[in-house]
């Protein structure tokens, strides 16, 4: 969809106080996405299978689309695998996949091309040496899935399970919000979501590495952001239809007054989390001092 050109001097442009605030922190939170041309260019052998095999006969077109079939789930599988890599990645706490998509892309990409040569020289010794190498090459280009957990040492894993389920619903909660605010056709205030989003990004992380933080930050998790969603398809719905400054004004304070208490929370929670590693470290001093051990050098 085309939309208008926003800028400094445009008609709907940022005053200097919107830009400082948006231009404080213009790419944190950006990253780059993770299925790329890469994984994309893997749908187009299967579709010149299936197209080239449709004069081959009956065994041999079988074959072709068999094959062909097998190439698409597995660059299918694939682009899933490299979304949740990314996520895992993205994470300071976080659990393996736990299906590997992208070793079983390599291997239904292996077993594609084996079908695909078979059907052109009948055979074993050949398709399973073009099956082997595709494999390899696949696996070879993106990788294999991560196969541990990341920095789940100590951490129960219940209460991680209860994090991952409420992280979850408010993730989404913020799609919707991302969708529902494209309908306005607003530049400014889908830029303004986005900012929003990164913010409750950092509350989300921040409960993910110490999910006592839970209790907390679940009203935030749930209740706001529920409201949050709601009124966001509400002020799409009435901006698409009236333009109306006032609306855009309300929603636009409403997100400001959210970013400000989700920030607040964030520092709230890391203050916390430095006042139990200050607790730790005194009365590990103790412990020492009881063993006959003298620290001269304090701990900043």
């Amino acid at each position: 969809m085309a939309q208008r050109y926003g800028g400094k001097y445009s008609p709907d442009g940022a005053s200097n106080d919107q830009q400082a605030r948006g231009a404080a922190r213009p790419f944190k939170g950006a990253s780059v996405d993770p299925v790329g041309a890469r994984s994309n260019i893997l749908f187009v052998p299967p579709v010149v299978l299936a197209f080239t095999s449709i004069n081959e006969g009956a065994i041999g077109m079988g074959l072709g689309l068999v094959g062909a079939g097998a190439l698409v789930l597995g660059a299918w599988l694939l682009r899933g695998g490299l979304t949740a890599e990314a996520a895992y990645q993205a994470r300071k706490v976080s659990r393996r996949p736990a299906f590997p998509r992208k070793i079983a892309a390599a291997v239904l990409a292996g077993v594609g091309v084996g079908i695909a040569a078979f059907a052109n020289e009948p055979g074993l010794i050949a398709p399973v040496i073009y099956g082997v190498a595709a494999t390899a090459l696949h696996l070879g280009a993106f990788g294999i899935d991560p196969m541990r957990d990341k920095g789940m040492d100590g951490i129960d894993t219940f209460q991680q399970d209860r994090v991952a389920r409420a992280v979850g619903e408010a993730e989404a909660h913020l799609a919707a919000m991302r969708d529902a605010i494209k309908r306005s056709g607003d530049r400014r205030m889908i830029s303004r979501v986005e900012r929003f989003e990164t913010t409750a990004k950092d509350l989300f992380r921040t409960v993910e590495e110490d999910p006592r933080d839970l209790t907390a930050a679940r009203k935030y998790l749930s209740v706001y952001l529920m409201g949050a969603r709601d009124a966001t398809i509400k002020f799409a719905d009435v901006y698409a239809r009236t333009n109306d400054a006032r609306a855009r004004s309300d929603y636009e304070a409403l997100l400001d007054d959210l970013e400000q208490n989700f920030s607040a929370r964030t520092r709230k929670m890391l203050l916390d989390d430095r006042s139990d590693l200050t607790v730790e470290i005194d009365v590990l001093r103790d412990r020492l001092q009881r063993e006959g051990v003298r620290i001269d050098r304090d701990v900043k």
